[in-house]
């Protein structure tokens, strides 16, 4: 069986491409479409450059209706979120149970939830003064970051450790993890 993956991005879209590129030429798994609800997220320049289609879907109205119909013409088998602000709608999560799979820029359960992204995790984590941070990677449900942990790795916070300095760690564990955790998953490997 051949799986495609629907790549789902809202911004800079480093972490699509990454997951494409060690895709690319990999007979089993394959990266056939980005969804993003950001028609100006830089995500969609990258995927031009890498001739991937993608589809902009911004209206919550035609959401679940449209998005469904396209997963189910280009015949993806899972849905992979790498930096995706908005929540799957239950609908979807129906409809690929157990086959959504997200990447955290934390050690959930902490720092995750509604509003939790990108910096703003960064910041909370070293407002905290957490000596250790990481990447989870889990599996979708109806709340943000909530579903079961497939996978987290840990780096220790340095004590002048800035917020552009932290992304920069996790950044390099999710390039690292995130595609290696993708295969291993859907290839029942983990």
């Amino acid at each position: 069986m051949k799986y495609k993956l629907a790549l789902f991005a809202s911004g800079s879209g480093s972490n699509v491409e990454n997951i494409y590129n060690y895709f690319k030429n990999n007979n089993m798994i394959c990266p056939k479409l980005l969804i993003s609800n950001n028609k100006n997220a830089y995500v969609i320049e990258r995927v031009k450059k890498l001739n991937l289609s993608y589809k902009i879907i911004d209206s919550k109205s035609k959401y679940n209706s449209e998005l469904l119909s396209i997963l189910k013409t280009k015949k993806i088998t899972h849905l992979i979120l790498a930096g995706y602000l908005n929540l799957i709608e239950k609908e979807i999560i129906m409809a690929y149970k157990n086959k959504i799979l997200n990447i955290h820029p934390a050690l959930l359960p902490k720092f995750g939830g509604k509003g939790f992204y990108g910096d703003f995790v960064h910041k909370s984590v070293l407002d905290a003064n957490e000596s250790k941070s990481g990447i989870t990677i889990h599996l979708v449900n109806e709340k943000y970051d909530d579903g079961k942990v497939l996978f987290q790795k840990e780096v220790f916070i340095d004590k002048l450790e800035t917020i552009k300095s932290l992304a920069s760690k996790i950044h390099r564990l999710e390039y690292k993890y995130y595609p290696e955790i993708i295969e291993k998953y859907i290839l029942n490997q983990l």
